[in-house]
């Protein structure tokens, strides 16, 4: 059988056993991971798994099930149990609901890769790994580390509603860190982000990080960071550079905006959202400089894909324009509900596990600035950038942000290094206090956004690019 046959054959026993509509997904993903510690290789990893999970409604209610077989019995049964499920949750949800129209797709998509990197040979990507935190040794670092990490997925998505879809996602990037061990003091830099940096792309992303080539700045940064003064306390004017800003947008607006976290259905793992339905359209989110999209159609992205878990293709909407809250992330059923005409952003991580709302690829536009023009024209204020910590309660609203490197500014001029800079704020408050963006743009990728019970780990996209807020409190009060 092929892979489309099992899944048609799940989808076909949903409906022999009452549902009235279901999808299967097929998929194969192998993964490879490296670590070096010091010069040495400290760890290899190597896995692969195939299975076919469905998903079938029967009134409002929802049923899913997986196995890790790929044979016809094993895939009907898994259609039948996955119905059954649906009709006992049925009975407790009550009447039926309704989902969002998506055109019954048949198709194929591919993402960009010039370099397949699980054809690269372990020893090169060992060899980089090595180099690169030798490096930082030679230059100070008391420990230096390296890691990098591939995912290869292929999907095949069937639907009772004539959807047949495979795709095939090639996901990979890298990254390294330099630590340093002072008197009572630990710092750490890292490039090109404190989890480095992927994407939806071939090994070309890892080889143009030029890892060794970066690796002895930061040990001689972290080694500076050590005797630097701290980040002065008090409120300023902030400006953080574009991989902070990634990070920015991820925890205040990408999660707050997720459609299931807004009608409470997501509550389990990070909380819910700030956001009123009721607002929609309405809310002032943040400065007219704030446009923030929701776009997984950007080629190399780590949120790209050509259509989600649904069948749904991929297409970019708006979330914030000019300011104003106008979108969200939303699956067929919570859109219905909603009263909203779009979805497109459902995805699993795996086989074994419900397709459930995620972010995309959710990125601020850029502005008009430039970093440089940013600095020279604060008079006074602190530049900080790459996340050290974060905290955001459950509703997406409060935060507070620790970065690993911070400067000062003074008289348009960045000055002297400082270390463990942090600053606080209200997630609109905040936004609404930006009065300058960079054009200078990054599509970060994030590898490792947690979601849902049973957790699921989500890839995430983020364009961001160094902006300027006013009236920041910044650093810690003694």
């Amino acid at each position: 059988m092929t892979e489309f046959d099992v899944a048609t054959a799940a989808v076909q026993a949903a409906l022999d056993a009452g549902a009235r509509y279901a999808d299967a997904r097929v998929m194969h993903r192998r993964y490879e991971s490296m670590s070096a510690r010091n010069g040495e290789i400290e760890s290899v990893a190597q896995d692969e798994s195939a299975g076919v999970g469905v998903r079938a409604l029967v009134g409002s209610g929802w049923g899913f099930y997986a196995v890790p077989d790929l044979s016809e019995p094993a895939a009907r049964t898994a259609g039948n149990r996955a119905a059954r499920i649906a009709a006992a949750s049925g009975r407790v949800a009550g009447p039926g609901s309704t989902l969002v129209p998506t055109p019954a797709s048949t198709g194929s998509w591919s993402s960009p890769c010039a370099v397949d990197p699980l054809s690269v040979p372990l020893s090169d990507k060992g060899d980089l790994l090595v180099r690169a935190t030798r490096t930082s040794r030679e230059h100070g670092a008391d420990q230096a580390e390296g890691l990098y990490q591939i995912w290869d997925t292929r999907k095949w998505f069937v639907s009772s509603e004539g959807h047949r879809i495979d795709q095939h996602i090639r996901e990979c990037g890298a990254g390294i860190s330099a630590t340093v061990i002072g008197d009572g003091e630990t710092q750490r830099r890292s490039y090109p982000s404190y989890r480095g940096q992927y994407g939806t792309q071939g090994w070309e992303l890892v080889d143009s990080l030029d890892l060794t080539a970066h690796a002895g700045r930061i040990a001689e940064e972290a080694r500076e960071l050590v005797t630097a003064p701290l980040c002065p306390a008090g409120e300023t004017t902030l400006i953080l550079g574009g991989e902070q800003m990634a990070l920015q947008i991820h925890e205040s607006v990408g999660h707050a905006i997720e459609l299931d976290r807004i009608l409470g259905w997501e509550a389990a793992f990070a909380g819910t959202s700030w956001l009123d339905l009721d607002q929609l359209g309405v809310l002032r989110y943040g400065s007219e400089l704030m446009n923030i999209t929701i776009d997984p159609t950007i080629p190399g992205a780590l949120g790209s894909f050509g259509f989600d878990d649904e069948g749904t293709p991929a297409t970019r909407r708006d979330a914030v324009r000019e300011g104003r809250w106008v979108g969200t992330l939303a699956g067929r059923d919570s859109a219905a509900v909603a009263g909203l005409e779009y979805a497109g952003s459902v995805r699993a991580d795996g086989w074994a596990r419900l397709p459930m709302v995620r972010m995309t690829n959710v990125g601020l536009e850029p502005g008009p600035h430039t970093l440089d023009e940013m600095i020279a024209a604060t008079d006074d204020g602190v530049l900080m950038d790459l996340n050290r910590s974060w905290s955001i309660d459950d509703k997406r609203l409060n935060f507070q942000f620790g970065c690993e490197i911070g400067w000062e500014i003074k008289n348009g001029r960045r000055g002297r290094m400082l270390r463990n800079p942090t600053y606080t704020g209200i997630g609109p408050l905040f936004w609404r206090s930006m009065d300058m963006l960079s054009s200078e743009s990054v599509a970060w990728g994030t590898p490792n956004c947690g979601k849902g019970q049973p957790g699921q780990v989500g890839h995430t996209g983020h364009p961001a690019a160094p902006a300027r807020f006013t009236g920041v409190r910044v650093g810690v009060r003694g």
